[in-house]
């Protein structure tokens, strides 16, 4: 007896062989370029694919090996010329591990703690797998362990580089509080946007954001330097990428008194121009206090570390009521020198805005470091972009930003500094002094942060009452 054929069996077994057909298909991607960026405490490879993949990642010992497994892949790319020197990798090979999967081992000098992540396709990059190699003897700890299988993310519009993972090796942020007599410099942290992977913003005939900022802030570093009480320090010497908050990171080992982030504006109208400053907004400040009260191990670093005051001796509440008040002055003093720095780039090159403008940005959120963010100007304007690629230019911005950056440290020099010693010796030229109300800003407020009588402040200004308005320019007089 003949057994019956399922009705329909045909059309379902060509809907499964079909199927199954598929399916390699999707997965199927080359490697078809290699880059390397090395960083000082880290070397991130870039693998340039073709499509999306999924990928193991693994470390083996004697000798040091990384190894990369990539199923239903090839190898395409070219390696006898990446520039390894002052890295980890000795040598990058791959063959096919099985006959439809591809292995590629990096060969190491010494022991590194690796990290993978993919990336989706941007306006520049297609599908990416990014392998970061960790120094060992910058304090990572290493974790070779079982295979960790990483799946290609959904395709995303987001350009932004993943960040580094939190095991990366950290800059310590504990700093000794400052004594209250000294001679130590002023000291300015610049931050260089963008780097390696993340070009920034793109620019005609190829300029690239990263590039131009770098160029300016080496610029920025040499003028401060060159100025006596003051010592200038970056954040990134070279092409290499730097996860947000790991910039801050930096900036706080350094004991910096002020934070400067160096940026090329970009729109999608070619038309748009001018430079601008920007300083934390009040929305961006409170869920960074969230944030912060969150994370026990810092409050004490922030705090405690600058300003001698130990959260942990304290409840909750009170935590966030001084984590807050910090925060708050250093939005407050983000606004004055920002709005010193636009000034002085208003002398040599059009603005975008006459005001300091506010917005949540990464780098700003620091509760212990007055921090600013510069856009020195549109690269997306054709005029803009070949002004911002002239060395010339570039010294101009460097020297208004220098420019506002003395006047505001002339009129505020920290406890500890060379400037102090000059302040409290009248050695110290004073300049005419000026503030710009922004919102929350109250007369009396103003009067205490620049130690000045209440009824000294309204004679400077011809006022008869208290009311001031946002926007409105204060003189302040000298004390």
């Amino acid at each position: 007896m003949t057994a019956k054929r399922p009705r329909n069996a045909g059309l379902y077994g060509l809907m499964l062989a079909g199927l199954l057909a598929l399916v390699p298909a999707l997965q199927a991607a080359d490697i078809q370029s290699v880059r390397v960026w090395r960083a000082p405490d880290n070397t991130r490879l870039v693998f340039d694919l073709s499509g999306p993949v999924q990928h193991t990642l693994f470390s083996l010992s004697a000798p040091e090996r990384v190894v990369i497994d990539v199923p239903a892949s090839s190898f395409k790319a070219a390696v006898n010329q990446l520039e390894l020197k002052d890295t980890p990798i000795q040598s990058v090979r791959a063959a096919m591990h099985t006959a439809t999967d591809l292995r590629v081992v990096l060969d190491l000098s010494a022991a590194v703690n690796a990290k993978s992540f993919t990336l989706p396709p941007n306006q520049q990059y297609g599908h990416r797998l990014v392998v970061d190699l960790y120094d060992m003897q910058a304090g990572a700890v290493s974790q070779v362990s079982a295979p960790n299988v990483t799946p290609t993310p959904a395709p995303t519009a987001a350009p932004v580089p993943a960040p580094q993972p939190s095991s990366a090796p950290k800059v310590p942020g504990k700093l000794t509080p400052l004594p209250s007599r000294g001679s130590r410099n002023v000291i300015i942290a610049i931050d260089a946007g963008h780097g390696g992977e993340d070009p920034g913003a793109l620019g005609p005939n190829g300029l690239r954001e990263k590039h131009v900022v770098l160029e300016i802030s080496k610029e920025l570093q040499r003028q401060i330097n060159a100025t006596k009480g003051f010592r200038a320090e970056l954040t990134r010497t070279g092409d290499y990428f730097i996860a947000l908050r790991r910039r801050t990171e930096i900036a706080r080992a350094k004991g910096a008194d002020m934070f400067v982030s160096i940026h090329a504006d970009a729109a999608l109208r070619k038309s748009a121009y001018g430079a601008s400053v920007f300083a934390l907004s009040n929305s961006g400040a409170t869920s960074e206090t969230a944030r912060w009260l969150a994370d026990k191990e810092n409050q004490s670093d922030l705090i405690g570390g600058v300003g001698g005051i130990n959260l942990d001796e304290h409840d909750k509440m009170l935590r966030g009521v001084l984590l807050d008040m910090s925060m708050n002055a250093s939005m407050s003093s983000s606004l004055d020198v920002g709005q010193k720095v636009l000034n002085n780039m208003g002398r040599i090159t059009r603005l975008h805005k006459q005001r300091v403008e506010q917005a949540g940005f990464m780098v700003l959120k620091s509760p212990d470091i007055p921090s600013i963010l510069v856009e020195t100007g549109f690269i997306s304007n054709p005029g803009e972009s070949a002004r911002l690629a002239t060395k010339a230019h570039q010294q101009a911005l460097a020297k208004a930003v220098s420019a506002g950056l003395r006047e505001y440290f002339h009129n505020h020099p920290p406890v500890g500094t060379y400037l102090a010693q000059q302040k409290d010796s009248g050695k110290l030229p004073q300049g005419p002094r000026q503030h710009i109300v922004s919102r929350g800003d109250t007369l009396a407020l103003i009067a205490t942060r620049y130690q000045v009588p209440l009824t000294r402040l309204r004679q400077a200004n011809n006022l008869s009452t208290d009311v001031i308005k946002v926007g409105q320019t204060l003189a302040i007089p000298v004390n």
